[in-house]
């Protein structure tokens, strides 16, 4: 899509030199920082004076050891990212007043990120040739938080560079040098990062538009070589194709909506950049694809803050809203536009204040402010969306409203980027309420990927809306898939179905597993979760989960209540004849999951009362 169609040829005829490169103005263009409405102004400010006089917290060897003694990523990776956003804040807010009285704190910032051994974060180390529980000062790998390290400081240079030469030369020079060290210089020099797709053995995920456009940053802000910022610009674009060949032409995000800001979001600046930095000539924006990636989202969008969350993606997420607005404007999308104006309006000057210091969006997102506050566009709320690609469907009552039924549900395989072991899983929310639920994901640790992953409840089908079987769950491998997936939709029903016999061990003893998700819109609407089983033997080892953040209510045989403290409430129905239920509460005692759900999760589980080799089940969900 990219390096095709722009060679290095066109790159090299297209692409500004350093010096004409002006994606914003600097601290001394000083009309549109004055021009910013005077409550965002005041927001800034009051930002970087939070953060004034500042004793910069120290990041030592044993608290970067901690993650390879105690398995926790939380609390080295807490000091370094805010050491980066209060970076960004100080910047913002210096070049919004323009008196100077933040720059010493600047310098501060600057001259204790330069001085890291290493800009990742520990659980990324696995990256270096030499593993260690300390990083390896010579192997200068490129990893997410580095790379958006060469960003922050290239957009501080960018923004601040007269000031801080007037203060010292070699504060500039020593921001210089160690990016040109640690990003510049292995960026051209290596092709062996697994995020840059050039050796395939392993599957591409958001880490590649991430990487690549806080690189792509880098260059464009601090390179004054041209011939080197046209080679990066064209190992750019084939590094992205890499990523882009893999996506599904539906734009289905399978890492879910939270990492969508990385995925499809970080594809969009990248390309972005691409688009700024040439006027506009290289351009694809166009392309169906790249348009269904932008999309996404919003098909994705329950209501409030909520999305539909599979694999590690938070229910919760606040996605950019500067993000959701250019990128719909980009691509001539009034919904996607439209809900990143939703997003502004709930969060109004919070919303310019993005998390992990992505100064490029920041930036963005300010000069963008007043004109988003003015803007509507069309609803967010689809009815209908099927992602075939990663075999999602999406229902809800009706158009243009979060009132009523809502449900998601997939297929797909136990191999996608950030997986769970969930094929067949669903979810329901009631009026924009979540009320059958995927509980989302803890915070990481060092179980969180590799071998571990699997032994953390949060990854299992056990804890996701599906049956254990014969003791069994699904297990993870690219080879435990849905089989025989069909969607179907139409005024008065949407439905995919399925068989999940695959996605079981042999042990399971299934033969077959049919399950029939549907949304029927008629004059009283329900859900209908319908499963149909044929097993190698006799057995009543037969258990169907339901996930839940409230207290469910037995309401007598085949029938349990659902209720929220707004008073949205469901009702399950069940056979109460073929199955008992039993409930198991679910004591959180992590911070992430305690921040969406409160302190406990519920599991209902309708449990088999007579032994048999097949047999049925339908389970009616209703207002």
């Amino acid at each position: 899509m990219l390096a095709d169609r722009y060679d290095a040829e066109i790159v090299k005829e297209v692409l500004l030199s350093r010096e004409n490169y002006k994606p914003f103005p600097t601290s001394e263009d000083r009309s549109e920082w004055c021009e910013l409405p005077q409550n965002l102004k005041r927001f800034w400010i009051n930002k970087g004076e939070s953060r004034f006089n500042y004793s910069w917290p120290t990041i030592t060897a044993t608290q970067y050891m901690d993650f390879s003694r105690t398995g926790n990523r939380v609390r080295y990776d807490t000091v370094l990212l805010e050491r980066r956003q209060d970076l960004a804040s100080l910047v913002i807010a210096e070049c919004i007043e323009n008196h100077g009285r933040f720059m010493d704190d600047i310098v501060n910032g600057i001259w204790c990120i330069c001085e890291e051994t290493f800009w990742g974060i520990p659980g990324h180390g696995y990256m270096m040739r030499r593993q260690d529980p300390l990083p390896d000062v010579s192997d200068r790998i490129i990893e997410l938080f580095a790379a958006e390290t060469a960003s922050l400081l290239a957009w501080t240079y960018y923004l601040l560079k007269n000031k801080l030469d007037a203060m010292s030369r070699m504060i500039c020079e020593r921001i210089h040098l160690e990016v040109k060290t640690r990003i510049l210089d292995p960026y051209l020099q290596r092709t062996d990062f697994w995020w840059m797709g050039f050796n395939q053995e392993k599957m591409l995920n958001n880490w590649n538009p991430w990487c690549n456009s806080n690189c792509l940053m880098a260059f464009l802000l601090l390179e004054d070589d041209q011939q080197r910022r046209e080679a990066a610009v064209v190992k750019a674009m084939h590094s992205l194709d890499m990523y882009i060949q893999r996506l599904d032409p539906d734009g289905g995000c399978e890492e879910g909506p939270k990492y969508w800001i990385y995925a499809g979001g970080m594809l969009f600046d990248g390309l972005e950049l691409l688009y700024g930095a040439t006027n506009g000539k290289l351009d694809v924006f166009q392309e169906p694809l790249i348009q269904n990636v932008g999309r996404y989202i919003y098909k994705a969008y329950i209501d409030g803050c909520f999305y539909a969350n599979f694999a590690d993606s938070s229910p919760k997420v606040h996605i950019p809203a500067d993000l959701m607005y250019r990128y719909g404007r980009r691509i001539e999308d009034s919904r996607l536009s439209g809900l990143g104006a939703i997003e502004l309006k709930k969060k109004h000057e919070e919303s310019t204040f993005v998390h992990y210091s992505i100064m490029f969006r920041q930036l963005s997102a300010i000069f963008h402010y007043a004109e988003m506050e003015h803007y509507i566009g069309e609803s967010p709320y689809l009815r209908d969306t099927w992602f075939d690609g990663i075999q999602v469907m999406v229902a809800r009552e009706q158009e243009g409203s979060s009132e009523g039924l809502y449900l998601a549900a997939k297929g797909g395989h136990n191999d996608e980027s950030h997986n769970h072991n969930d094929i067949g899983h669903f979810i329901v929310y009631c009026d924009g309420s979540p009320m059958i639920i995927d509980p989302g994901v803890g915070s990481y640790t060092s179980k969180s990927f590799f071998s571990e992953r699997y032994s953390l409840w949060t990854m299992q089908s056990a804890y996701h809306n599906l049956p254990l079987v014969n003791g069994a769950q699904q297990l993870a491998g690219r080879q435990y898939e849905a089989d025989q997936v069909h969607y179907h939709q139409d005024e008065t029903l949407a439905s995919i179905t399925m068989n999940i016999a695959k996605a079981y061990p042999e042990s399971a003893g299934i033969t077959s597993w049919k399950r029939a998700i549907k949304l029927i819109r008629d004059s009283n609407p329900y859900i209908e979760i319908q499963d149909y089983f044929q097993l190698t033997r006799m057995s009543d080892d037969i258990t169907l989960m339901l996930m839940t953040p409230h207290a469910p209510q037995v309401e007598g045989i085949g029938c349990i209540a659902l209720q929220d403290v707004n008073l949205h409430r469901l009702t399950i129905r069940y056979n109460g004849e073929l199955f008992s239920v039993s409930i198991d509460t679910i004591v959180l005692d992590d911070e992430a999951m305690r921040e969406v759900w409160g302190d406990r999760l519920y599991r209902i589980m309708l449990n088999a009362q007579t032994a048999g080799n097949q047999g049925e089940s339908i389970i009616k969900i209703s207002k």
